[in-house]
């Protein structure tokens, strides 16, 4: 295995890989800028739910990520051509990142897998041909590179499929309840076409469609008998997604990974037929042997283990969201509702309401129906208070949320300060009610007078 791993082949699937990706990255930081994405979520906001620990982001979070968003786009077009690629890698993996880690409010898995690619290709020789380093810097130019680099991209593309199969084994996408609340908020579509989207029927087969697809699209693109079948069922499904769910580039994005499974000569003489073929014969290379041991290997081992960290956390996750994130639990579910909060002045016992529009647009409102989001809140209106010499406590007094259009339940204990809580990234918080708790539970509870204990000072 290890020999087999380090076998020269052709390079020409990388080679193209990095010319699609710079595309498809020129294309996400140039529609930012012109659909107004970046306006609507980074200049015209007061505040943003930054990924925990990242808070320090929102320093930066005005116009200047105009200029984030410009960069990223030139360093795009420097990967395309390969122009001072690993200059040019780096920075736009660097710049991704203020944006990956500086919101939620559009949280999209495809966001994480970028940012998880980008991540590789600075690792990777993806300039060694067909780009201007190589023209200007002979030395660099290769034919080849050992086997292991398309084994990492089929892996990282395996745990996605793998993860997303099996996190829709359960009730509510195998009744099609997610598949229609999915179909039936779509209003933007003919009527001839939005009567089929509303069939039973359909959903249903577009619920078991997506399970069969995910679990079965990598082991046909890595058997040659059903490669090209594979490859038009990728085409059919993720043009009809891009089409229905309009999720971006993540579509073609998906599509591109599909080179790796191919014989690296067939990608040569399809993509790149002025490059010279060269036989290797079976001969092997140590280039690259320490990132492969040192970084590639452990980068792997985590894809594998992080989305099932939410497995050693008590509850489901469906409703407390503890580990849903990076676990590439995609188009799941759906959440609705928003909480509500009252702020209490420790020293005088005074009770108030704290209006969320003070701080958020009504998008980010909306995102007030997770856990995570909420303890965040409750920190930013803490600090809110502090800025005037006020030390208050924060409670969640209403969190009814609705998980797939089912009933409405309350999600967090409104008897808890929870501007006083930590949060931790791999442990179960309290705080979270269990879904299945009695729903009456605090319906003798005054929640505009909740005592407040407070700590004396020594």
């Amino acid at each position: 295995m290890w020999k087999k791993a380090f076998t020269k082949i052709d390079n020409a699937p990388l080679i193209v890989f990095r010319i699609f990706f710079g595309i498809v990255f020129f294309a996400e930081s140039v529609g930012a800028l012109l659909l107004k994405w970046v306006d609507n979520n980074f200049v015209d906001t007061t505040t943003n739910f930054t990924f925990i620990g990242f808070e320090w982001l929102l320093a930066i979070q005005n116009e200047i990520m105009y200029g984030v968003f410009i960069l990223m786009a030139l360093a795009s077009l420097g990967i395309i051509f390969g122009f001072k690629y690993r200059f040019s890698i780096i920075a736009l993996t660097l710049l991704w990142s203020l944006v990956y880690f500086g919101q939620k409010t559009s949280y999209n898995n495809h966001y994480y897998l970028m940012w998880l690619i980008a991540l590789l290709m600075c690792f990777l020789p993806a300039n060694a041909y067909a780009s201007y380093d190589a023209k200007k810097n002979p030395s660099i130019k290769k034919e080849y590179m050992p086997q292991w680099i398309s084994w990492i991209f089929i892996i990282q593309v395996s745990c996605v499929y793998f993860y997303a199969t099996i996190a829709k084994f359960y009730p509510d996408w195998l009744n099609g309840l997610v598949t229609h609340g999915m179909f039936a908020s779509m209003t933007d579509v003919p009527e001839s076409i939005r009567n089929i989207f509303l069939k039973k029927d359909f959903q249903m087969f577009i619920a078991y469609m997506g399970i069969i697809f995910d679990g079965l699209i990598v082991p046909a693109l890595l058997w040659k008998r059903t490669r090209w079948l594979a490859i038009i069922a990728s085409l059919v499904f993720h043009v009809f997604n891009s089409i229905t769910l309009q999720i971006g580039v993540f579509p073609y994005f998906a599509l591109s990974f599909s080179i790796f499974f191919f014989p690296p000569e067939q990608i040569r003489n399809f993509f790149l037929r002025r490059k010279p073929k060269v036989s290797f014969k079976g001969e092997t290379t140590l280039e690259g042997v320490q990132n492969f041991k040192y970084f590639f290997v452990p980068f792997l081992i985590i894809q594998v283990l992080l989305p099932l960290r939410h497995w050693l956390i008590k509850g489901d996750v469906l409703w407390t969201e503890e580990g849903h994130r990076l676990s590439w639990r995609m188009m799941l579910r759906s959440r609705s509702g928003e909480a509500t909060f009252r702020v209490i002045d420790k020293k005088t016992n005074e009770v108030q309401r704290f209006y969320n529009d003070e701080f958020l647009t009504y998008k980010q409102q909306t995102r007030l129906n997770t856990p995570d989001v909420i303890w965040q809140m409750a920190q930013k209106i803490k600090k809110y208070y502090q800025e005037k010499d006020l030390d208050v406590a924060v409670y969640v007094v209403q969190s009814d949320i609705r998980v797939n259009s089912r009933d409405a339940k309350r999600l967090i204990d409104p008897t808890v300060d929870l501007a006083s809580e930590e949060w931790n990234h791999f442990k179960h918080h309290d705080w979270i009610l269990d879904e299945n708790a009695p729903q009456d539970l605090f319906s003798n509870t005054d929640l505009n007078k909740i005592p407040v204990q407070i700590i004396p000072q020594k």
